[in-house]
């Protein structure tokens, strides 16, 4: 190694000697060497730094982590309701060709009656199996959470602001609203 002013290359103690004041006097070497405590803060800055670059590293990897698990669960999500959408879908198949059977039949309008009413029963099955629930209106009291009012009628037959007639069917699915009913609603005016 080359040395110079007695110290090798490596080290940071150098000395630099300063030309001759006008004196003749000969300046005092400058020492340039890092003290002790200057050492340990320049490692000290050094190992933060490294500590810094680290978590950034694993901020990153976990920050992609997280999208790719969110990419995931979107994914899974969306596979999740094909699969649901087809359930439902063969829970009414039969009843598609319970329709085509009934519509080539031949016979009188008894039989295409009951066939009919058959096929109802078949569709009202398939939607209780997924959880679908009509809602009873007629005779009850207005619930304006599961009732829709198309209409006020007088009548003295029906209690004040029960449903008088049901114009189309309400349904819930598992305890949510689907669909209010449309109702009338009785205004009993001997009250």
């Amino acid at each position: 190694m080359a040395k110079r002013n007695g110290k090798t290359n490596g080290e940071l103690d150098l000395e630099h000697e300063l030309p001759a004041a006008e004196g003749g006097e000969e300046a005092a070497p400058v020492s340039t060497a890092a003290k002790p405590g200057e050492i340990s803060a320049a490692s000290e800055v050094e190992k933060l730094k490294a500590e810094r670059d680290a978590l950034l590293d694993r901020l990153a990897r976990l920050q992609a982590e997280f999208d790719n698990a969110r990419k995931r669960a979107v994914r899974d999500q969306q596979e999740f309701r094909e699969y649901a959408a087809a359930d439902v879908i063969k829970n009414i198949l039969p009843i598609l060709d319970s329709f085509e059977r009934a519509l080539k039949a031949e016979g009188d309008a008894s039989d295409f009656r009951n066939g009919v009413e058959l096929i109802y029963r078949q569709f009202q099955d398939a939607l209780q199996k997924v959880g679908v629930q009509p809602i009873v209106s007629l005779g009850r009291p207005f619930d304006p959470r599961v009732h829709e009012a198309i209409e006020m009628v007088d009548t003295t037959e029906v209690p004040d602001h029960h449903v008088l007639d049901e114009l189309q069917r309400g349904y819930k699915y598992k305890e949510r609203l689907l669909r209010p009913a449309m109702v009338r609603v009785a205004r009993n005016t001997r009250t």
